[in-house]
Parts: structure tokens; sequence; C-alpha cells
């Protein structure tokens, strides 16, 4: 079993960037594949972007229109989700999670995932 931990969220102004990290322990993190998800009060949460085990294949919600990147470096247990271009409508919590199962391509479905961390604030004003 592994478990999450994501840092970096925080307060940034329109059009800002923040780097979200997300370090695992317990487990094979070489093994899951990863997603961060985000919910904004009173909505449902939902996928941002996903990445496979090995770090080739990504893909990413349709609001994110190129300004995250998500990304992981299995030797340190970590993924990435670095934002820019940061919008109001950013604001929420943002979660990473695992998956378990081998698939071939990483799913974005909230469900299909494993293992959550407890979540870290992003706040953009405008």
């Amino acid at each position: 079993q592994v478990q999450l931990v994501e840092s970096g969220g925080g307060l940034v102004q329109a059009g800002g960037s923040l780097r979200l990290s997300c370090a695992a322990s317990g487990g094979t993190f070489s093994s899951y594949a990863m997603g961060w998800f985000r919910q904004a009060p009173g909505k449902e949460r939902d996928v941002v972007a996903v990445i496979n085990r090995g770090g080739s294949t990504a893909y990413y919600a349709d609001f994110v229109k190129g300004r995250f990147t998500i990304s992981r470096d299995n030797a340190k247990k970590t993924v990435y989700l670095q934002m820019n271009s940061l919008e109001p409508e950013d604001t929420a919590v943002y979660y990473c999670a695992a998956d378990r199962l081998l698939r071939g391509i990483p799913t974005t479905e909230v469900h299909d995932y494993d293992y959550w961390g407890q979540g870290t604030q992003v706040t953009v004003s405008s």
C-alpha cells in the first residue's frame, strides 16, 4: 500500500504559477499510474492530468489548455504538476492519486484510483 503526501499549494495571483508535488512512500511507486485531480467547493472531483508508470504518456483535462504539465520522477517517488497561467477558476483542493492496476493507457476515472493523498489547497486571486 502506498501513502501519498501533496505539497506546493498556496495563494497566487491570476497569471501566476505553482508547482505541486506528491511524494509517495510504502510501495513500489513505479508500478502505479498517477493522477492529479481537483475538487472545488460544491463540485465533484475532476481529473486534471494523469501519467503512466514510466512517465511516457500523459493525458490532460480540456480545461488545462496547455497550461499544466504532469511529470514524475520514479527515483524520487514523486509526481509533479506544474501549473502556469493560473486562473481564479483553478481554485480548488488538488489531490494526487495512484492506480495500481496495469492498463494500456492511464485512466482518467476517479473511481479507478486506489490511493489518495490528503489534498493541497490552491487559491487563485483575481
